[in-house]
């Protein structure tokens, strides 16, 4: 028996339901994440990389205990690889067994060995295909991550099933979804993603985390560390994100360094154990280079 829809009961239970999952969701998220279920809507989240926008749809699906369907974007990304194409050697030795059915006499029905390929028995389902699969028995979450990252010409591919729900192939006919996939779509604004697309979603931008709100994805997790610790690690990061570096570090990289830092058994931050580690905060080597003369000062400003 199908199961019921997946559902929020109110803002506040989202926020809750992603919190008792270890996602730290502010009232702004957790608004439009309410309201993108509620309406059927995709959820269009901006922002800089590693500030949690791709662990949204991760942390729903366990929410709702459904699957994750992820469309990985990049340059080149076409309808063969996101919507489905066809399975070339199974239908050419589909059609050579007919071949030799029909030679041999044994075959039955028409003789036309290419009748019936052209079916969804041959159809390789890519993810966006996948995601309004008529067998799911509740509503998966399909992940469009890095959209901008794909060409400008892919997001008219998109239009048709996030206004319907639905894809259309000229060999078949149109396939519709039974339960209507929720749709998250992320963004690291490396380029403008199109209004007609924007306009069929509910929009929120992720911003850097506040100091208070870090500290607790921190303590979430990676438990263990000692508070002290974990309050300079933040507090760190927070000032780092105040200098003029080519790429700030995000939550992921807060997270990675306290991670980092907990197997090298730290109990306070030093100059000597920031410049060792900044490998893990800063992923381009002028960044390290500057840190390297600069770390000293900033983690005096930091944490005193």
């Amino acid at each position: 028996m199908p199961r019921p829809e997946a559902r929020f009961e109110s803002v506040e239970a989202a926020g809750e339901k992603l919190a008792s999952l270890d996602y730290i969701a502010d009232d702004g998220l957790a608004t439009g994440l309410f309201l993108a279920v509620e309406m059927g809507k995709p959820l269009f989240l901006e922002g800089e990389p590693g500030v949690g926008k791709t662990e949204v749809a991760k942390v729903l699906a366990r929410a709702f205990d459904t699957p994750l369907i992820r469309l990985q974007c990049y340059e080149g990304l076409d309808i063969n690889h996101a919507v489905y194409e066809w399975n070339y050697p199974r239908q050419l030795l589909a059609i050579q067994a007919r071949s030799t059915g029909s030679q041999g006499g044994s075959r039955t029905g028409s003789d036309n060995p290419t009748q019936d390929i052209f079916t969804e028995e041959f159809l390789l389902k890519r993810p966006l295909l996948q995601a309004i699969d008529r067998s799911h028995d509740s509503a998966p979450i399909l992940l469009i991550d890095e959209l901008d990252r794909a060409d400008e010409e892919f997001e008219s591919f998109l239009l048709e099933l996030l206004s319907d729900f639905q894809v259309t192939i000229p060999e078949i006919g149109t396939l519709q979804a039974e339960h209507r996939p929720i749709i998250i779509i992320t963004s690291n604004r490396t380029r403008e993603i199109h209004d007609a697309l924007k306009r069929r979603c509910v929009y929120h931008w992720i911003d850097y985390p506040s100091i208070e709100k870090e500290l607790e994805i921190v303590r979430r997790k990676v438990p263990g560390l000692e508070d002290e610790l974990s309050r300079e690690i933040v507090a760190f990061v927070q000032r780092l994100r105040d200098q003029d570096l080519y790429k700030l570090p995000g939550v992921a990289e807060t997270l990675d360094w306290a991670a980092a830092l907990g197997h090298l058994d730290a109990v306070r931050l030093d100059p000597e154990v920031v410049v060792s580690t900044l490998g893990l905060l800063l992923k381009y080597q002028d960044d390290v280079d500057k840190l390297k003369v600069e770390a000293p000062s900033i983690l005096k400003e930091a944490i005193g």
